[in-house]
């Protein structure tokens, strides 16, 4: 990457990792200099689709040896994601199981997503999950790395990495107000506002602010969510830029199903019932609040070097009053009885501090110049919890489901006792280069070691004392690229994977790291003067001793795990780009194997083959109307013993008209053929949301 003084002008210290950010080609400043540098810069970088990737270095996602997706806040736009969850559904080959109304794990190619990024930094996700959701409005796209993420934290497994990518200051005062209405009583606003603060340009800021509140097709469940976000991002000095932002985040959720629905029955039949069941009772909360707070600065040494500081900081705090209804056998009598309700309440905090440190440049060498990063990273995290006792409560034995919300009253409550109480901190140092072996082959490789502890009670598996367990690993990637043509690249990656893992055995202790080995193939290629770019990828990967449920003790309530070494084997295809003067198509294809160490199928709960596409045109006869589609197929879906799943489609549909040029009206319709399916079964189950509408109002300021 050259590096240039353009950088300062629009204060854009990410430029060095996310070459992407969407500064606009526009200056406040009436300087005909300016004006010509900030438009090549910009459209340059916007055109080459770059992303740090699974590398760390800032390459274009079609010199990146491994499979990227974006999906831009122009496709959020379009589908009314507002929440990430639904933004995610949006990507190729990504599962989303959300098997409780607040709680969702994430997979690719076969395997949990154990990390979840903002700008390329952050921790992995405590047993896979992620407890509520974000707020798009906040990003300005979502980034799916699939395959080994190694050289992004160190730690990690074979299916891949999410990285949200917030917005940032443009050059240019402006903005939007957008309000929403819809099914289930939606009602949403979002303000969105851009100010440059100097006459130079060399300071700009920008502020985001969303409510929504919603009930839902599940019975009685509401919705709330309030995000507010600000950043601000200037130039210090002659070389050096500087970015401070801060986000709030607040979720109250009432009547929230904790665990899913019992479908099986004692007969060995499936029940079936209404979209809106739900094993929730009224008087169930799940509060969610957070703050996070970022510094980053960049300095320009020289045309060759830059160097980034990044420090981020997180608080979380959760307080939840729970109800479980669960049976000893795993299914329900013929008559529908057999469930037990289990209160609970709890009230956490958590904090986290991670500290990232590159020097990024280039180098000759050979008579070629090459490119390099190298860093060092130090974060931690902090968890505690208290529960409270039960005083007194009703019976545990519930009627025949379904039932209303109120069979089984609140508890009272009793004193609180610690439930969990433990920290972990990673330390690693890494380095990547990409080696310019000939004017068409080229080379990156990258090491990281790392320095992981965890201690105490903590998240990791409940009550059992880590005392202080360190792991320390060194994980190599490689990678090559061949030029093909000017416009077709393949492309060849291997990296050693490895995973500290938060569950334990059936006698209580935790199961040991888990490590293995992942290798991709693959073709990239532009076509249509490079506004469509294709990818076909073949993948394989192999996890050693990784945590399986093995049993559930009805007891205690919660599972016990056994190592496994599971093989996944698989190939991708997508396409994403503009075909036509109008029209934009993205289109992905996934079909993978997942075997046990018997060579058997394993994990049958994660769909096998997973089609998406979507496209959006406008027609020359209509030109202020836009309209598009998406649809997502995926295959069978069963877990022994317990639920089912066909293989079903899901098509969503909207349509935007332009009233004049800063005010459009969009409708959207969601599950537009009322498709009545289960959107996981891995822990049970919950039906997904029939047909939907909603109706928004965008306004440009």
């Amino acid at each position: 990457m050259k590096t240039r003084q353009t950088y300062l002008l629009l204060a854009a210290p990410l430029a060095l990792q996310f070459l992407t950010v969407p500064l606009a080609a526009q200056t406040a400043s009436s300087d005909s200099e300016a004006v010509e540098l900030e438009k090549f810069t910009v459209t340059a970088k916007r055109e080459s689709r770059t992303s740090s990737g699974a590398t760390n270095l800032p390459l274009t996602i079609k010199d990146t040896p491994q499979s990227i997706s974006t999906i831009d806040q122009y496709a959020m736009r379009d589908f009314a994601t507002t929440g990430t969850n639904d933004a995610l559904r949006l990507g190729t080959g990504l599962t989303v199981d959300e098997w409780e109304t607040n709680r969702t794990s994430y997979s690719a190619r076969g395997f949990d997503i154990m990390l979840t990024q903002v700008d390329g930094l952050g921790m992995t996700n405590d047993w896979g999950l992620v407890v509520g959701q974000e707020d798009t409005t906040l990003f300005d796209r979502i980034e799916l790395i699939r395959g080994a993420n190694g050289l992004l934290t160190g730690v990690g497994n074979a299916s891949g990495t999410i990285n949200y990518v917030r917005k940032r200051p443009t050059n240019h005062d402006g903005g939007e107000i957008v309000a929403r209405a819809g099914s289930n009583n939606l009602m949403r606003a979002s303000f969105d506002y851009n100010k440059v603060l100097t006459d130079s340009g060399s300071w700009a800021a920008r502020m985001v602010i969303a409510h929504e509140d919603a009930d839902s097709y599940l019975r009685a469940l509401q919705n709330r969510r309030t995000t507010l976000y600000g950043v601000v991002e200037g130039q210090v000095g002659s070389a050096g830029a500087l970015t401070a932002g801060f986000t709030y985040s607040e979720s109250l959720q009432r009547s929230p199903m904790w665990g899913s629905l019992t479908l099986m029955l004692a007969d060995g039949t499936q029940a079936e019932f209404d979209s809106s069941a739900s094993t929730s009772q009224d008087w169930t909360r799940w509060e969610l609040r957070s703050a996070n707070a970022f510094v980053e600065y960049a300095h320009t040494f020289s045309d060759d070097w830059e160097a980034k500081l990044t420090y981020n900081h997180r608080t979380g705090d959760e307080a939840v009053k729970l109800f479980y209804a669960y049976t000893f056998t795993g299914a329900l009598n013929d008559d529908y009885t057999g469930l037990y309700g289990w209160p609970y309440r709890s009230d956490a905090e958590s904090s986290s501090d991670i500290v990232n440190a590159n020097l990024t440049g280039h180098f000759d060498a050979f008579g070629r110049r090459h490119e390099v990063i190298t860093g060092v990273s130090l974060s931690k995290q902090e968890t505690y919890s208290e529960f409270y006792a039960i005083e007194s409560a009703p019976d545990a034995a519930l009627p025949a489901f379904p039932y209303a919300g109120d069979v089984y009253a609140e508890p009272v409550w009793g004193a609180t006792d610690v439930g969990n109480d433990g920290d972990q901190s990673l330390t690693r140092v890494y380095a990547a280069t990409r080696l310019v072996l000939t004017d068409r082959l080229k080379a990156i490789a990258g090491l990281n070691a790392i320095h992981l502890e965890r201690d105490g009670t903590s998240i990791y598996g409940g009550g059992v004392n880590l005392d202080n367990e360190t792991t320390e690993e060194v994980s190599p990637y490689a990678g090559l690229t061949y030029d093909l043509t000017d416009s077709i690249l393949a492309y060849a990656s291997y990296s050693d994977i490895f995973q500290a893992q938060d569950q334990r055995n059936i006698n209580g202790e935790f199961l040991a790291p888990m490590k293995g080995v992942n290798v991709e193939l693959g073709l990239k290629a532009e076509w249509l003067q490079r506004r469509l770019l294709t990818t076909v990828a073949v993948f394989e990967a192999e996890q050693l001793g990784l945590a399986t449920e093995a049993g559930f003790d009805p007891v205690a309530q919660q599972s016990y795990y056994e190592p496994k070494d599971v093989k996944s084997r698989g190939f991708e295809l997508e396409a994403t780009g503009r075909i036509g003067e109008h029209t934009n198509l993205t289109a992905g294809f996934t079909r993978m194997e997942l075997t046990g160490p018997d060579g058997d199928d394993i994990y049958e709960w994660i769909p096998r083959t997973i089609v998406s596409l979507r496209a959006d045109t406008r027609l020359p006869a209509l030109p202020k109307l836009r309209f598009g589609a998406g649809l997502r197929w995926q295959s069978d879906i069963f877990k022994a013993g317990a639920a089912r799943q066909e293989s079903y489609l899901l098509v969503n549909a909207f349509a935007a008209y332009e009233l004049t040029g800063r005010a459009t009206v969009r409708l959207n319709v969601d599950n537009l053929t009322d498709e009545k399916y289960l959107r996981t079964v891995q822990f049970g189950a919950i039906y997904g949301a029939p047909r939907e509408f909603s109706l928004a109002f965008e306004y440009k300021l």
